[in-house]
């Protein structure tokens, strides 16, 4: 080994910090790149060159290379935006993007997406960032107070591109409606029949009239709007009249009907027989509610028309039948809006159902044929007709099987007469308004009509080994051999991390450090370059020597 090996080890040394300083550049240039992980240069020494000492074998180091580069994946800071689409990885993980059409995926931290002019959620590249489609499985129960949604979120098979291909919420027709009233137990009767007493409003309704019923025979009416599957509103109006009872123990009852308009029913009777603007077009079922003495409800009576309409026509209560139940024990009717063929009674091939809840549902379905979870005593009492014009014996009303009363349910206190609560589950059609993605990667779309629809579960790579992963450019990397497969799930699961929605996360270079690194290269370089220097002064001496 000859004076000129201190030459190359300076060498080595230049070029290992020429190398850090083109490290350290780069994380400066790249201070304001969205989603950017700044790099770190090791450093680790080279052969030794083995020399002959007095004793024995020693080492003489060769100079310095390159160990490793390994990426800082430290959090960086959040910025807030006002784009729903910018989002931020809070934690570990990775967004999953993917040219269109190409089985090729990369990962980026940066989340600059938006909505292409094909419905795709791309980033600047117009790669497709990928999640899983939304099973639409949300459900909602009738609680007497309100309509409870499930907020389970199910995911269908792998992940895809996520498109929005349908901006628009198709229509829903109403299947459920609550109606909460307090009907004032102080109001008079305003309607009475001496051959049908629980059915005086029945008898005094007329569809091919306008109006249909007087404002005097009715003590209270409340209406909504209900859907049909065309997405076109139609108005529900539920009529009360309290029942003039005697020896009733302290007992209420109140009749009811529940109607829309009858140039609206769309019900057919005998396959042609429309009922628009006949004596029965809109009523769609009627009954009564009883109350005890404090007024809280304990039991209700409703009877629709069957098919197979007898002599006497849609107003003759003999063709009135209990209703039916449905799953959740509330009684069903029939408002065929869009005359459907098999629709227009509850026990067609296709019936339209609608269930109406006032506060209490059945929780004793059994029994068979008309009277299927009816309650009605002795008086086997299967239609309308059959209770009689005796108004004493209230114990002859049917009544649920099993009641089960709700925590909000229709009252008769004295009280002005109003509604506590009312609502339905059916929609018109929407146009998409906006989008919003939760902390746990649920992209959620808010619809005209009032609809909130989950569409996708955004998708979230991790790395047993991330800093194996390639650097592609574009704030984009790439899986190798050394970073292993992406771990692939939801965000806030597995250890991944949550999303921020209008966010966008920073470039995690900090000045500060890259300084001090630049300063300590920029000596190291200077001292590697005084080796060189100084070397040569000492091969000048060397050439010296011989004059």
């Amino acid at each position: 080994m000859g004076i000129s090996a201190s030459l190359y080890s300076g060498i080595t040394g230049l070029q290992a910090h020429g190398d850090k300083m083109s490290v350290i550049g780069n994380n400066i240039a790249n201070v304001n790149t969205v989603g950017f992980k700044s790099a770190k240069m090791h450093f680790e020494d080279a052969i030794s060159q083995e020399v002959t000492t007095a004793t024995g074998t020693a080492q003489v180091g060769r100079g310095v290379q390159v160990g490793a580069i390994y990426a800082d994946f430290a959090q960086g800071s959040f910025e807030t935006t006002s784009e729903a689409t910018d989002l931020a990885i809070g934690g570990n993980g990775f967004f999953i993007v993917s040219p269109k059409s190409e089985d090729t995926t990369y990962y980026t931290r940066a989340g600059n997406f938006r909505f292409d002019k094909d419905g795709y959620l791309t980033d600047p590249h117009g790669y497709v960032i990928q999640g899983w489609q939304v099973q639409d499985t949300t459900s909602e129960v009738a609680t007497g107070t309100t309509v409870q949604q499930s907020n389970s979120v199910r995911t269908i098979g792998v992940p895809t591109d996520i498109r929005l291909e349908n901006f628009q919420s198709a229509p829903q027709a109403t299947s459920k409606v609550n109606m909460i009233t307090n009907l004032d137990s102080q109001e008079a009767s305003r309607s009475t029949s001496s051959t049908n007493p629980y059915f005086s409003l029945f008898e005094a309704w007329d569809g091919s009239k306008t109006p249909p019923l007087g404002d005097s025979l009715y003590g209270y009416q409340s209406t909504l709007k209900v859907y049909d599957a065309n997405g076109s509103a139609h108005n529900l109006t539920t009529y009360f009249d309290q029942v003039t009872l005697s020896n009733a123990g302290g007992k209420k009852v109140w009749e009811f009907i529940v109607t829309s308009e009858p140039a609206e029913d769309g019900r057919v009777t005998g396959g042609t027989t429309p009922f628009a603007n006949t004596s029965g077009a809109g009523l769609l079922m009627t009954g009564t509610l009883t109350f005890n003495a404090a007024g809280d409800l304990t039991g209700a009576a409703a009877f629709t028309l069957k098919s197979g309409v007898g002599s006497g026509g849609l107003k003759s209560l003999s063709n009135w039948s209990l209703a039916n139940f449905s799953q959740d024990g509330l009684p069903v009717l029939t408002a065929n809006f869009l005359s459907t063929s098999n629709a227009s009674f509850t026990d067609s091939a296709q019936p339209t159902t609608i269930e109406m809840n006032f506060g209490l549902s059945n929780k004793n379905l059994s029994g068979s044929g008309v009277t299927k979870g009816w309650n009605t005593g002795s008086a086997s009492i299967s239609n309308a007709s059959q209770l009689g014009t005796n108004v004493t014996d209230t114990t002859r009303i049917p009544n649920f099987g099993e009641p089960e009363k709700s925590a909000l349910a229709t009252t008769s206190y004295s009280s002005g007469s109003t509604t506590l609560f009312q609502s339905q589950d059916g929609y018109t059609a929407g146009f998409l308004q906006n989008v919003s993605v939760s902390r746990d990667g649920v992209m959620t779309g808010r619809y005209s009509n009032g609809q909130i629809k989950e569409l996708y579960v955004l998708t979230i790579a991790d790395f047993n080994n991330e800093w194996g992963l390639r650097r592609e450019g574009g704030n984009l990397y790439s899986q190798t051999r050394e970073s292993g497969d992406a771990l692939t799930g939801r965000p806030s699961t597995g250890g991944k991390g949550s999303i921020a929605s209008n966010s966008l996360e920073q470039s995690n270079v900090d000045l500060a450090v890259e300084f001090v690194g630049m300063i300590t290269t920029q000596r190291g370089f200077q001292a590697n370059s005084k080796v060189i220097t100084t070397t040569d002064s000492m091969m000048g001496e060397l050439i010296q020597l011989k004059r």
